[in-house]
């Protein structure tokens, strides 16, 4: 048996002058054009994703925090439940009237809890500017320099800002030894 060659079909390949026809610069240039125009399309399509999730972010965030004025008008009456029951507690009075003010005062604080309002805890801890606003100093030997001594208004957080510091007074080394209570 003999190979039969099999003759592949001659493609005629323009000189290269010729491939820059009108034709094709045309086809050039609109590709290009095509190209610039998709590259704009992606970039204001990315632009518009960004948009759409920073406004999701900031609904997000709005919703969030939009109790926090009505949560700032109820917590002077707080305020006012807590100064009662603690005059009721120093005056011994144990009436079902100061358990229907302590019941209210712990109601109030449940729904704030519900919605993400917990007081800070400021009592005996290191003083922190960011959730403790100190009022005063005093000289003390009972706790450390630099702690909250005593709470004169709670302060409360929503979710993870304050939403009022603690006012609060702060414990200072005492410049001349004091005695403890209870010392000779």
């Amino acid at each position: 048996m003999a190979k039969e060659e099999t003759k592949s079909p001659q493609v005629e390949v323009p000189p290269e002058e010729n491939a820059t026809t009108p034709e094709v610069t045309e086809m050039k240039n609109r590709l290009e054009k095509a190209e610039q125009q998709n590259i704009e399309l992606l970039r204001t399509l990315a632009e518009f994703q960004n948009t759409r999730k920073r406004e999701a972010r900031d609904l997000e965030i709005e919703r969030k925090f939009s109790h926090s004025k009505l949560a700032n008008d109820l917590l002077p009456a707080l305020d006012n439940l807590e100064r009662a029951l603690g005059a009721a507690r120093q005056a011994g009075d144990k009436s079902p009237l100061v358990m229907g003010v302590m019941a209210t005062q712990m109601q109030i604080l449940d729904i704030l809890r519900r919605h993400g309002i917990t007081p800070i805890e400021a009592q005996g801890q290191s003083f922190d500017a960011n959730f403790h606003q100190a009022v005063t100093t005093r000289q003390t030997a009972d706790i450390p320099a630099n702690h909250v001594l005593e709470v004169l208004q709670k302060g409360f957080m929503i979710h993870d800002r304050v939403l009022r510091p603690a006012s609060v007074v702060v414990a200072q080394m005492p410049t001349v030894p004091v005695e403890k209570n209870g010392g000779e």
